[in-house]
């Protein structure tokens, strides 16, 4: 309990710091007429609230832990990486993010199944591995669904979300002067666009490679998720760290003493 309420204080201490952070942003960004920038930095205030909202409607316990780590992939997405550029600034931002995102959608899988697998009005109860499963499952198809939204604001609104990338050699059988189904190594050093040359030392792609990394580390953070799920569930009420990020559904008790409280 001690330990528990010590990362409740660290919670609120953290989300205190990223809400002052992001009010100061939103009023730099009105001085400074970015009025899109400062959309953002009210938009990220509204999802800074989205946990509690979840807690109170759902009857699911987030923990410190992974609210923590949620607060904080809202600011380095939103305020970091939109705002301040760090997309750009450095590579490998997006891909953190994508790895986050795919643990946190595991965790929000997680706790759907298990609020049904818990509840009295179903006699089917599944089994840890299951559970997981689906996490895992959830997480992916979050991932998928994103990289489609991605692809959509790239090709009819001239975006540049799926971000290029620079192939430095090219397997193609298009280029095999017999006709065979072989494909043909090439090494590019340059590329010609409406007749100027870009000296980018390689190919550059469109969005295939962004595409599959992002799926790729989404796969790895679900699959971390999944494999802590299944421990938790095995020894559930177990371990510190599974506590401290895996969301527990309220029984009807806890969830009247909550009601008591508020």
């Amino acid at each position: 309990m001690k330990a528990n309420s010590g990362l409740k204080k660290s919670r609120t201490k953290i989300q205190m710091v990223l809400t002052a952070l992001v009010i100061l942003s939103v009023v730099r960004q009105f001085f400074l007429g970015n009025y899109h920038n400062m959309f953002l930095g009210i938009l990220t205030l509204i999802l800074f609230m989205v946990p509690q909202f979840l807690d109170r409607k759902l009857n699911v316990t987030i923990p410190p832990g992974l609210e923590t780590v949620i607060l904080i992939f809202i600011f380095s997405a939103e305020i970091l990486g939109e705002i301040n550029a760090f997309y750009v600034k450095i590579p490998i931002w997006d891909t953190i993010l994508h790895t986050t995102n795919g643990f946190l959608m595991a965790a929000i899988g997680f706790a759907l199944i298990d609020l049904f697998n818990r509840s009295d009005r179903f006699s089917i109860k599944m089994s840890p591995y299951f559970v997981a499963f689906f996490a895992f499952c959830f997480s992916m198809t979050v991932g998928v669904m994103w990289e489609f939204f991605e692809f959509s604001m790239d090709w009819f609104f001239g975006m540049d979300m799926q971000k290029d990338w620079i192939v430095p050699a090219i397997n193609s059988v298009k280029l095999n002067p017999t006709g065979a189904n072989v494909p043909i190594h090439v090494d590019v050093q340059s590329l010609v666009v409406n007749g100027e040359t870009w000296n980018l030392g390689g190919y550059l792609d469109i969005g295939i490679v962004d595409t599959m990394k992002d799926l790729i580390v989404n796969f790895i953070g679900a699959v971390v998720f999944s494999v802590i799920g299944i421990l938790y569930l095995r020894n559930r009420g177990k371990g510190k760290l599974a506590a401290s990020l895996i969301p527990q559904v309220r029984s009807k008790q806890e969830e009247e003493l909550s009601s008591k409280d508020q």
